[in-house]
């Protein structure tokens, strides 16, 4: 059961030294409690208050960090079933599958589409996570050669796949410190496989033969010791693994069910041939809780629409995405260049900034900050005012980029012109179009007025 911030209060120092960053022992054990801080920020508290708080304050989905360095994976901390209720944490992880039994060339295609199908959308960069590398046929020279290839060659997360014990720690061996996920416990080799992951540090997978078998076998492999862990219910349809995932998610979040407790891990690739049927059970549990979906390929098509599920399904709805106040240089201005200036939510800027760029125009882009509002909400909220809108103007440091004082303003921002030229009087103030598809007409036509 979570504790109370006064729970915590009680286990902390209380030196109210502020070393955590936050003034006082009260305040901090308030934003523990909220989930909003980690105990272990605290330099002072006991490993057991800290033990206790860390246990208590978890997430009912544990937390799983897979791999290392800057393409360390995270998966899991969920504490809801519905987005609207909170957040979802962390994105489903798309991975592609190779095998043993590939041919060179395969093997090398997704090798090659996993480093170039990147996208960049609303300055986030998206791609795939993980190479899942299954041992098809047991034989562990094959599955270790295969593993050097593509550490070699790429710097994706990495999934092994065998039911051999033997294999996965030689294959564990070899990915050294990228700390793959090992992948294949069941009841049969659970006991071998979890002397591997602890021996080797790794987050085991397991696969259960069905939901209440994969509820033993996540009780048996936690009883030997392992809390790291992500689950396959072992349902190999879509109606089958879309109800244990819901299952599983309802087990964990209401009834804080602890062998359900986890990141899962599912396989469209092994549920049809097809692969726009594929790609439609992967869209469906990406929405529907899986924390990692393995592929049998990339491909431009179906890997991008599922990445923008990703993107819409786990970006905070309660916090605006947006981009730095600053001067955005586009096309390389001068001092002759014009001057527009719009809000920092991030669509806007991407949107204004990409009709600049394609019209070849070399232009200033002065972003205010609005707080991830647009331009409207934010005019009505009073952050996107004249007032506001001059003060920026005078610290921005645009004054000594040109020589000109012509602002271009966004269209839905009229209604202030007045205002604007009396806060900048130096200033003469253009009204833009409305839509950011005219602007590349508009800029030009468009001259400087002094």
């Amino acid at each position: 059961m979570a504790l109370t911030g006064i729970q915590i209060l009680k286990m902390l120092p209380k030196k109210n030294c502020g070393e955590c960053g936050i003034p006082t022992c009260l305040a901090f054990a308030m934003k523990v409690a909220a989930g909003q801080a980690e105990i272990e920020k605290c330099p002072y508290v006991t490993d057991e208050a800290k033990a206790t708080i860390g246990e208590a304050s978890a997430p009912p989905i544990r937390t799983i960090k897979i791999g290392a360095g800057d393409t360390q994976f995270t998966t899991g901390g969920e504490t809801c079933l519905f987005r609207h209720e909170k957040r979802f944490e962390n994105p489903t992880g798309l991975a592609v599958l190779t095998t043993t039994e590939m041919s060179d060339a395969d093997v090398d295609g997704r090798i090659e589409r996993f480093k170039t199908l990147r996208y960049e959308r609303v300055g986030v960069m998206m791609q795939a996570d993980f190479i899942a590398i299954k041992d098809s046929a047991g034989d562990q020279g094959k599955f270790t050669a295969l593993i050097q290839k593509v550490l070699d060659n790429c710097d994706a997360n990495i999934i092994l796949m065998s039911d051999k014990a033997d294999n996965l720690a030689a294959g564990a061996k070899t990915c050294g410190d990228r700390k793959p996920l090992l992948y294949g416990a069941t009841m049969d080799n659970a006991d071998d496989m979890a002397s591997v992951a602890k021996e080797s540090g790794c987050v085991l997978g397991l696969r259960g033969t069905n939901l209440d078998g994969t509820v033993e076998l996540s009780e048996k492999l936690q009883a030997a010791g392992l809390k790291d862990l992500v689950i396959d219910s072992g349902a190999r349809t879509l109606r089958a693994a879309l109800e244990d995932h819901v299952v599983s998610r309802r087990a964990a979040i209401k009834t804080k069910f602890k062998p359900l407790g986890f990141p899962t891990i599912t396989f469209p690739c092994e549920m049809t041939d097809d692969p726009m049927m594929e790609a439609m059970i992967a869209s469906v549990l990406i929405a529907k809780y899986a924390g990692i979906v393995v592929l049998s390929d990339l491909q431009g098509d179906i890997l991008f629409p599922l990445l923008l599920e990703q993107l819409n399904i786990f970006t905070d709805p309660q916090r605006p995405m947006v981009v730095q106040e600053d001067i955005y240089n586009i096309n390389g201005p001068d001092e002759n260049s014009p001057v527009l200036i719009t809000c920092n939510f991030s669509l806007t800027y991407f949107i204004v900034s990409g009709e600049i760029e394609g019209s070849k125009v070399p232009s200033w882009l002065l972003i205010k900050d609005t707080e991830g509002l647009s331009v409207l909400t934010a005019w009505a909220a009073g952050k996107f005012g004249a007032d506001l809108i001059a003060q920026f103007i005078n610290k921005s440091g645009i004054l000594d980029k040109v020589k000109h004082r012509d602002l271009i303003i966004p269209g839905y921002l009229a209604s202030i012109k007045g205002e604007l030229e009396e806060e900048l009087p130096d200033w003469t103030i253009t009204i833009g179009p409305r839509e950011a598809g005219h602007l590349p007409a508009f800029l030009k036509e468009w001259k400087p007025s002094n």
